[in-house]
């Protein structure tokens, strides 16, 4: 009897078409409740989601400053859950769609107040999220205490959580250096409320977001945490402080928005961002991330050449190129960065900034010649 082959179905019998995968609204305001959106989404389809869920505040009353002014203070329906119990279930529910979207190696972050933060902290590790960081966003200047009974409330928590335990999160660590004058980048971050030019305001003169948050808050959590072209969610859009920040970043982003009042917001913000450069969005790569460059290659391709000095930085100490790539210096002998630490008595030493070289009458760091090697690597694949 002859067999069916593999992959076909056996005579007179139909074969159903496997399923095509859901596409992708990109750079689209989805209109609805954040839960069945995101579980309409297809699955692992999302690299990072900036959730700002609502805070259950618990007000009981208005708030005034001593002056008897009315505060604007969050009492929206959209806040206001009947119990603690509720507020959990809401919060179990959304975790689980938001982790369902994310791929493997996906990431979300999650900003709150004292009122909920800790307990979505304890939902995300029951939902089997592995947190990485808590960040203390510290307000430069906060609404002050106006009732006199407590500290004034200056800072509102992120908690920052991998997909899984063992997921390879993105974490661009030079380039958030980078923004931090060379120094690694804390987990407590002074940055002001949304205010003047950039609170967005209705048609009336008042907010059209109470709780709208300051684009620099997102500008730092995308270039730490994406790269060009990932896809960002954010379930809980408001004002669309995200897909802003997103679009001027070079990231795709999807928003969902219940409040028509506030997509209407976001889609004008929006459509008024601009898109920077490709070159101006490259994010500074890690150096371990960086091809290998033998410093013989140097040698190889007359970058330096044989019998070539080089001085240290101070200019106490100088060494000569030898053809098999290594360094001579009185009686030592090896590789740049033996000899560099040989000469300074130190346990170790990177001789790529250690060594400079004459270009042009001025010295500059052999690592200026690595990287035009690397940067031909990089042109040519």
């Amino acid at each position: 009897m002859a067999k069916t082959p593999a992959g076909k179905a056996a005579a007179g019998k139909a074969v159903e078409a496997p399923k095509a995968k859901r596409p992708l609204p990109l750079d689209t305001i989805i209109a609805g409740d954040c839960i069945e959106a995101m579980n309409k989404l297809p699955e692992a389809s999302v690299d990072l989601i900036f959730a700002d869920p609502p805070y259950n505040l618990q007000l009981k009353g208005d708030l005034h400053r001593p002056d008897n002014s009315k505060v604007d203070a969050v009492d929206d329906a959209w806040d206001q859950f009947s119990s603690f119990a509720a507020y959990d279930r809401f919060t179990r529910e959304w975790l689980a769609a938001a982790r369902r979207l994310l791929k493997p190696n996906g990431a979300i972050w999650v900003i709150g107040s004292y009122h909920n933060i800790f307990r979505v902290g304890a939902a995300l590790q029951d939902q089997g999220y592995w947190i990485l960081n808590d960040v203390v966003w510290r307000k430069s200047n906060p609404m002050p205490n106006f009732r006199g009974k407590r500290f004034t409330n200056a800072h509102e928590t992120m908690i920052w959580a991998a997909r899984d335990e063992v997921g390879k999160y993105t974490f661009n660590y030079e380039a958030l250096k980078a923004m931090n004058e060379g120094v690694q980048m804390r987990s407590d971050w002074v940055m002001p409320l949304c205010t003047g030019g950039e609170r967005l305001k209705d048609d009336a003169g008042e907010k059209a977001h109470p709780t709208q948050k300051p684009e620099a808050l997102l500008h730092r959590i995308m270039v730490g945490c994406t790269k060009p072209g990932d896809v960002v969610l954010d379930p809980f859009f408001g004002s669309g402080t995200t897909g802003a920040v997103a679009k001027k970043l070079g990231r795709r982003w999807i928003g969902i928005e219940r409040e028509a009042k506030y997509r209407d917001v976001a889609a004008r913000r929006i459509a008024a961002a601009r898109r920077h450069d490709d070159e101006i969005l490259a994010v500074t790569a890690p150096r371990r991330a960086a091809p290998r460059v033998p410093f013989g290659q140097l040698v190889e391709r007359g970058l330096l050449e044989v019998g070539e000095t080089l001085v240290s930085p101070n200019g106490r100490h100088a060494a000569r190129v030898r053809a098999d790539g290594t360094l001579i210096a009185h009686d030592h002998r090896g590789s740049i960065h033996q000899v560099g630490a040989a000469l300074e008595n130190a346990p170790s030493c990177n001789g790529w900034t250690y060594w400079h070289v004459k270009r042009d009458g001025k010295l500059q760091p052999i690592d200026v010649l690595r990287g035009v090697i690397r940067k031909e690597m990089a042109e040519h694949g």
